[in-house]
């Protein structure tokens, strides 16, 4: 006999645990039960091995559990055996040796290039200052892929105009280096000369309010979204989409994967990787629409 009625009752009145997280972990056992009643006759907890509890895995995922689910099922099962271990019921966890199935990395979002060239060059962010710093910023994210701490914490002092790099404080305040061209040089001689001409007290931030105080976190996020919202349907809006956008773009002009992995100051390559599979899938897509044998 596998012992899960007294691990429920130990949830339930020693662990306190809702009615839903007993429900979960109660479907989970009996399931993952149900399935060693089926591997074995009359099965009892020291028959249980790591290649039963793999076989259940491929079994889920044969039937097409996705592979967060099948974890939380896992999940579930490591509490049971470090109940049982606790209890003196088994000397051995066989979940040691048992490996869950790797989730799938969703696909970062982008913004198309030409859609991104028509909020930049068509499209009203409205007179004075406040349009100024709004296109500049959206621009900002799009032209360098910083994040959007390391926007908002930029300085005046980080711009150098004569060596066309702007220095950026990333995670872990390790800083790099990001080249700019003559097109973001012009609009941020341009935003800077608007902003102190308009704004008394500049705080030495690079972006920031009417009042000089340096902007945050959530304004930026709403003025990205209400923006991009002109161009675009897409469900996810935020400046990080507009660095998804950045590393796609340069992909896409042919620049190397490495470079792009020092732009956007990633620790390792197989996370610039992800951007590769994006590119991958738009191109699908084209070939899908367009070849008349797709």
């Amino acid at each position: 006999m596998i012992p899960t009625d007294a691990y429920l009752d130990y949830l339930q009145y020693e662990r306190r645990c809702s009615e839903e997280t007993l429900k979960a972990y109660r479907d989970d056992l009996l399931q993952f039960v149900a399935y060693c009643g089926e591997m074995c006759v009359n099965p009892v907890v020291a028959d249980i091995d790591a290649d039963l509890i793999r076989g259940w895995v491929v079994e889920l995922m044969d039937r097409g559990y996705a592979p967060t689910s099948v974890n939380r099922k896992l999940s579930t099962l490591r509490s049971f055996y470090k109940f049982l271990l606790r209890k003196g019921e088994v000397k051995n966890n066989p979940l040691r040796k048992v490996v869950g199935p790797k989730k799938k990395k969703p696909l970062p979002s982008f913004i198309k290039e030409g859609a991104m060239d028509k909020l930049l060059d068509d499209t009203d962010f409205g007179e004075g200052f406040k349009g100024c710093r709004d296109h500049m910023i959206i621009e900002m994210f799009y032209e360098t892929g910083m994040r959007l701490a390391e926007l908002i914490g930029l300085d005046d002092a980080d711009v150098d105009f004569q060596k066309s790099l702007i220095r950026v404080t990333g995670k872990r305040n390790k800083q790099r280096f990001i080249p700019f061209g003559e097109e973001l040089e012009k609009s941020m001689q341009a935003y800077l000369s608007v902003r102190n001409e308009t704004v008394a007290n500049v705080s030495g931030a690079f972006f920031i309010r009417e009042n000089g105080e340096r902007m945050t976190r959530s304004i930026v996020g709403n003025l990205v979204k209400r923006n991009l919202s002109k161009v675009t349907t897409a469900k996810k809006r935020s400046p990080h989409v507009l660095r998804h956008t950045f590393a796609t773009s340069m992909l896409n002009h042919n620049a190397e994967l490495g470079a792009i992995k020092e732009l956007l100051g990633h620790e390792s390559l197989e996370t610039t990787e992800i951007y590769t599979h994006v590119t991958f899938e738009d191109l699908k897509k084209v070939y899908n629409q367009a070849h008349p044998r797709a």
